[in-house]
């Protein structure tokens, strides 16, 4: 029998689950949402969010997962044998893979503006200069490639010695980076107002779409409803504390968005840019205030060697959920699954960037390809996802089978079960209805 490869402890399971779920959304969507949906009001109801539906569907993730000890597939073959259940895990394979081909392209992006960086050279037109990059033929996919090789190399050399360690790396030096940015940030003549902007809630401006974007993004940014937590669950040993793993993942999580404002809200009120400048911040507008600032070339390297490693600890949860499920149902081996994988990630990621600028023909239902695979995973795969799994834990899986896991074999004590089952059988499916429902609107 082969032995299971698995996390070898608190630290580990910590760097590798709050890699997954921090990510592009924490660093460049967050901030942008926040921004035009009146700061410190979106922030509060973002972290309720979290706490009421994004961390009782993690635990529940990491408990199907550690049950069953396999991929997000077979898990629920297992748990739930002669019943369709497994197609909650296809539909988290397919989000993952559909990600994965778009989500590179951006990866991809965020290494040219490292080089950017270093070399001097971003100045003039921001938006024409990435525009007339991402529609470039050759340059955006060899970044594309090399940011995948990347992915592939931690991924092929297992969960403990590539995915582990890498992340017990590169998550400390992700919290550095910010760190040293929110420091710059704050000491900026004028930053005080960005602060405010943050942290003082106007909840003026907080509309019934501003209630289901936080909703939307406390789902997505911790990597719910994809296969990773089910796959990193499967990892973890028997005697982890699910509860407090996932409480530290989902604060992780929160830090990191909330430390991402700190670094650009700030600044933003110091040069006055727009904070709510939408999807364009990254790359169009915080280049044009990196310009500006004193040393900004270093700061703006920083930024983006941040966002890359953001990026990269998202790709390779992401390729490690289709590379566990080739490899253990396909009977293929890890680095042959993983060469399959990552290839067949390029090639659809080749049509996503193309659809930018090359091939601007590649559209279907009115969207080029690279909007259609984001639309596809993020509204339409994860949501159903999501909502499933709460049905499947909430009514479908055996109590004790729940209660086992979330107490480490009866070793420790849950004191919020009877909350947990409430919010994972009523208030979540729910939530996500009208997530679901308002995205497809």
């Amino acid at each position: 029998m082969t032995i299971r490869d698995s996390f070898s402890g608190r630290f580990g399971i910590i760097a590798a689950a709050a890699g997954s779920a921090i990510g592009l959304g924490n660093i460049w969507r967050f901030p942008y949402l926040c921004g035009q949906n009146g700061g410190g009001a979106y922030v509060l109801v973002y972290l309720i969010c979290v706490a009421l539906m994004g961390l009782p569907i993690m635990l529940a993730e990491f408990g199907i997962g550690r049950s069953a000890q396999s991929n997000a597939y077979r898990a629920f073959r297992i748990l739930s044998p002669r019943r369709p259940w497994y197609l909650i895990g296809v539909m988290g394979i397919l989000a993952s893979f559909t990600i994965m081909s778009f989500y590179s392209a951006v990866g991809g992006w965020t290494i040219e503006y490292i080089i950017r960086s270093i070399t001097n050279s971003i100045s003039g037109d921001h938006a024409m200069q990435f525009n007339d990059f991402i529609s470039g033929s050759y340059t955006p996919l060899f970044y594309q490639f090399l940011f995948l090789a990347l992915s592939f190399c931690i991924v092929m050399m297992g969960v403990s010695k590539g995915i582990e360690k890498t992340s017990k790396i590169l998550m400390p030096l992700l919290l550095l980076l910010l760190i040293v940015l929110c420091i710059r940030s704050v000491t900026l003549p004028g930053a005080s107002e960005g602060l405010k902007f943050l942290l003082k809630p106007d909840f003026s401006k907080l509309t019934g779409n501003s209630i289901l974007l936080a909703m939307g993004q406390a789902f997505f940014s911790l990597s719910i409803g994809m296969g990773c937590m089910i796959t990193y669950g499967s990892y973890i040993k028997r005697n982890e504390d699910l509860m407090s793993s996932a409480g530290m993942v989902a604060g992780s999580d929160v830090l990191i968005a909330i430390l991402a404002g700190i670094a650009i809200f700030p600044a933003a009120a110091a040069f006055n840019i727009e904070p709510g400048a939408g999807p364009g911040l990254v790359f169009i507008t915080l280049p044009g205030m990196f310009e500006q600032m004193a040393g900004g070339m270093i700061f703006s390297a920083f930024f983006f060697i941040l966002l890359c490693i953001a990026a990269l600890t998202s790709s390779i949860s992401l390729i490690e959920v289709v590379v566990s499920f080739c490899s253990e149902e396909m009977r293929i081996k890890r680095g042959l699954a993983t060469v399959l994988v990552v290839g067949c990630i390029f090639l659809l990621g080749t049509l996503c960037s193309l659809s930018l600028g090359l091939v601007p023909g590649l559209r279907m239902f009115g969207m080029n390809f690279f909007d259609l695979m984001d639309f596809i995973s993020s509204n339409l795969l994860l949501p159903i996802g999501g909502f499933f799994i709460t049905i499947y834990v909430g009514w479908v899986l055996r109590k004790r089978i729940t209660v086992k896991e979330l107490t480490s074999d009866g070793s420790l004590k849950f004191t919020g079960m009877r909350f947990f089952y409430f919010l994972i059988k009523y208030i979540v499916p729910v939530a996500i209805l009208i997530v679901f429902i308002s995205g497809i609107l």
